[in-house]
């Protein structure tokens, strides 16, 4: 026979003592169903919100690329566009015959290009006392009348933007 008995709503245990049920079986079977379809509902928002969030970061990559590429073609074309008047002064002094004219343009061409340089904060560097990290030594000489790392003469000009430096100067160093 059986220890325990059932009786509506209570059950009995070996020790004769009566215990109260607490649910019918199909009323917690409804809620664990519940409980499931809620978590799956739950694990179906948070898959579609993290697939969102995947697809935004891919296009934002792919927007910062592009403005990247973008603004490398802007700053090609604005340098490009100031030197291009040096062009056409170049281009009228060529067509030229009379001397005086293309000196004048020439000088004109050499005005323009300075000008183009400083738009862009091109700068020249200094050649007063030599330096290895702005100049370029080529030639040597000895001589009293100048100082200790005296820059004699200028070969070709060194530029820089900032702290970078676009070429460096090439000189005659004394001493």
């Amino acid at each position: 026979m059986d220890e325990t008995k059932q009786t509506s709503g209570q059950e009995e245990t070996p020790a004769g003592e009566k215990k109260k049920t607490s649910k019918k079986p199909e009323t917690e079977i409804r809620e664990l169903k519940k409980q499931v379809e809620a978590a799956k509902k739950e694990a179906a928002e948070a898959t579609e919100k993290y697939l969102r969030m995947m697809a935004e970061y891919d296009n934002f990559r792919k927007r910062s690329a592009k403005e990247k590429e973008g603004i490398y073609a802007d700053a090609y074309a604005d340098c490009i566009g100031n030197i291009l008047p040096i062009l056409d002064n170049l281009s009228r002094a060529a067509g030229s015959e009379n001397y005086e004219a293309v000196k004048k343009g020439l000088e004109m061409t050499s005005k323009a290009f300075e000008d183009a340089l400083a738009k862009m904060g091109i700068t020249e560097i200094e050649t007063k006392v030599f330096d290895p990290n702005l100049h370029n030594a080529v030639m040597h000489i000895e001589d009293d009348a100048y100082g200790e790392g005296e820059i004699v003469e200028v070969f070709q000009k060194g530029y820089r933007k900032g702290d970078k430096i676009i070429r460096y100067a090439m000189v005659k160093v004394a001493n």
